[in-house]
C-alpha cells in the first residue's frame, strides 16, 4: 500500500489494457488528481484482477475496502451497474459500501455513470428496472457526493434520492486534451471526417454514414474518412471497401496518443450515439466518444436532430445533424470558428482538470452527507 501521501481508493468494474470506457476514465482521473492534486489512487476493481499494477497505480482487492490494513483516505466509486453484475443487479457492493462507511474516516463518493436500465415490456430491463433503482438510492444515500454526467441525469438521480446534492460534469477526453491555436483550425482540411467509439458505436456509424454521404454539402464533402478505436471487427473493412470515393484508414485498439495525433487532423465526426427513439439531447454528454471529439476541436454530426444542449445556461454549439433530409451543419468557412467555439466550451465544462478540481473539492468536505439507509423510500 503507498504511504506517505492521501490514498484514494477507486472502485471500478473491472482493470483492463483492452478499451474499456470507464477503466480509462478512472485512470485518466488517477493521473490528474496525483498530478495536480497529490492524490494517489490505488484501484480496487470489482472483478479480481492478475495484475498488481496499472501505470504507476497499485491494485487491491475489493474484499480489503474497510478492512484497518488498507484504509484510504478517500473512497471513489465508479457506478455502472452492469458493469458489475450481468443482470445490473450488483447488491453485493451496498454492504461493502456500509462497511467502507463505518471503518474509515474519510469521503466516500460516488460517479454515476450509468443509473439503471430501460426497455418495453417484453424485455428484462423493464422487469429489473425497480431493483436496479433501488441498488442506485441505496448507493446515492450511502456517500457524501454524487456525480453524474448531464443534467438529465441529475434530475433522474434527484427524483430518486431527493434532498440530496448532485452534482453535474461530463465525461472527459479519453484520448488527451491538446493544446489546439486557432491556425490550426483553419488549416484543417474541411473533407477529412472521422468515426470514433466503441466496437459496436463504430459499426452503427459507419453503417448510417453511408446512407447518409450524398446528403452532405459539397464544401466539406467526405474525401477521407478515419475509423478510430473499439476492437478489431471484421465487418468493418467490407462497408468502408463500399465507400469507394472516400480514401478511408481503419485504426482498431488504437492508443490514446495516436487516436489524439489523427484526431488533431480532422474538421467533422459522424456520431450515430442513440439507440432509443427518444432521448434527452444532453445525455451525449455521458459519451468519450463524443468528449473525444470536443477535446479535439471536431465538429460532431449526428443522424438525429437533437435540440440544444446546454450547462450552467451555457450553450455548446450545435448540436449539429443530417437527418430526415434536412441538413444543419456549418459550411467549410463557418467550421473552424464552430469548431473553437466547441473547444473553449469543453475546457470551461468538461476537461479532466475541471473534473479533478471538482472531485478534489468534493474530497474537501463541501457537499451534503449520506443520509441514514432506513429512510429510503419505498420503490
Amino acid at each position: 500500500m503507498t504511504n506517505g501521501t492521501a490514498v484514494v481508493w477507486q472502485i471500478v468494474p473491472r482493470v483492463s489494457d483492452n478499451p474499456d470506457g470507464v477503466t480509462d476514465y478512472a485512470f485518466n482521473l488517477a493521473n490528474t488528481l496525483w498530478a495536480n492534486h497529490g492524490l494517489r489512487t490505488v484501484f480496487a476493481p470489482g472483478e479480481p484482477s492478475q495484475a498488481s499494477r496499472k501505470g504507476e497505480f497499485e491494485i487491491a482487492s475489493i474484499a480489503d475496502a474497510g478492512t484497518s490494513l488498507a484504509k484510504p483516505a478517500h473512497v471513489i466509486l465508479h457506478y455502472v451497474n452492469y458493469g458489475y453484475q450481468k443482470r445490473g443487479l450488483p447488491f453485493w457492493l451496498v454492504p461493502i459500501l456500509g462497511r467502507v462507511r463505518e471503518t474509515f474516516g474519510g469521503r466516500l463518493i460516488v460517479i454515476f455513470h450509468e443509473l439503471f436500465a430501460t426497455g418495453p415490456p417484453w424485455k428484462s430491463e423493464f422487469w429489473l428496472q425497480p431493483l436496479q433503482k433501488k441498488i442506485a438510492r441505496d448507493i446515492a444515500r450511502l456517500t457524501d457526493a454524487r456525480l453524474v454526467s448531464s443534467e438529465s441525469m441529475q434530475q433522474t438521480l434527484e427524483g430518486l434520492v431527493p434532498g440530496l446534492d448532485v452534482t453535474v460534469h461530463p465525461v472527459p477526453s479519453a484520448f488527451g486534451e491538446p493544446v489546439i491555436d486557432f491556425a490550426q483550425l483553419r488549416a484543417r482540411d474541411n473533407h477529412r471526417w472521422v468515426i470514433g467509439g466503441g466496437t459496436q458505436l463504430i459499426e452503427r456509424s459507419l453503417r448510417s454514414f453511408r446512407r447518409i454521404t450524398g446528403e452532405i454539402p459539397s464544401n466539406v464533402l467526405p474525401r477521407s474518412l478515419v475509423v478510430l478505436g473499439g476492437m478489431e471487427n471484421s465487418r468493418v473493412r467490407p462497408l468502408l471497401q463500399t465507400l469507394a470515393a472516400i480514401q478511408c484508414e481503419y485504426y482498431p485498439a488504437v492508443s490514446p496518443e495516436t487516436a489524439s495525433q489523427i484526431l488533431s487532423t480532422c474538421a467533422f465526426a459522424w456520431l450515430d450515439y442513440f439507440t432509443t427513439g427518444t432521448a434527452n439531447p444532453d445525455l451525449l454528454l455521458k459519451s468519450s466518444s463524443f468528449a473525444n471529439m470536443c477535446a479535439h476541436a471536431v465538429v460532431c454530426v449526428t443522424p438525429r436532430a437533437l435540440s440544444a444542449i446546454s450547462l450552467e445556461n451555457d450553450l455548446l454549439p450545435g448540436p449539429f445533424a443530417i437527418a430526415h433530409g434536412e441538413v444543419k451543419m456549418p459550411s467549410g468557412n463557418e467550421r473552424p470558428d464552430i469548431a473553437r467555439a466547441i473547444y473553449d466550451w469543453y475546457h470551461r465544462h468538461a476537461s479532466m482538470a475541471t473534473l479533478s478540481r471538482v472531485i478534489a473539492e468534493q474530497l474537501g468536505g463541501n457537499e451534503t452527507g449520506p443520509v441514514p439507509s432506513e429512510a429510503a423510500e419505498n420503490l
